[in-house]
């Protein structure tokens, strides 16, 4: 994948410069950094970055508990560390992957189950208290959105 972009963007600048006689392919062209086109995932975070993840009432008897989950580097006992690092970092980028559902947001009226999920500790240098459920469209959307941080509770 990472190829096939170099690859392309070095065509498109050959192309651009070719079209534009006396400008260089950078003048028209600029390309991305490595760093724009590879996230860095395991950026350095404070040690002091833990979270305790609870989850009861998912219908898996294994995914009940509670675990510790560090990252940069992942670790702690959950089960999926990395993955749910990995989830975690891409929720960020969007915003903040533990707010709550907006208050003046429409919900459809379901019900997921009786799943429950509580998310403490500190992470990216703030204080984290946050609670999942399956009570609406919303709740159970959000909960999906954190998984594998969270368990899948689908049938």
């Amino acid at each position: 994948m990472l190829r096939r972009l170099v690859l392309t963007a070095a065509a498109s600048a050959a192309v651009l410069s070719a079209a534009l006689p006396g400008a260089s392919a950078a003048a028209v062209l600029p390309l991305p950094s490595l760093q724009d086109v590879i996230p860095v995932t395991d950026a350095p975070r404070d040690p002091q970055d833990r979270l305790t993840v609870t989850t009861a009432g998912t219908g898996n008897r294994a995914a009940n508990g509670t675990y510790e989950l560090r990252c940069g580097p992942a670790g702690g006992t959950h089960p999926d560390a990395r993955s749910a690092c990995d989830r975690l970092d891409e929720l960020a980028r969007q915003g903040d992957p533990f707010a709550p559902v907006p208050q003046d947001r429409m919900c459809t009226h379901q019900h997921g189950g009786p799943a429950t999920a509580r998310i403490t500790g500190t992470w990216d240098g703030r204080r984290v208290d946050a609670s999942f459920n399956q009570g609406n469209g919303c709740e159970i959307a959000r909960w999906r959105d954190m998984e594998p941080v969270l368990p899948s509770v689908r049938s």
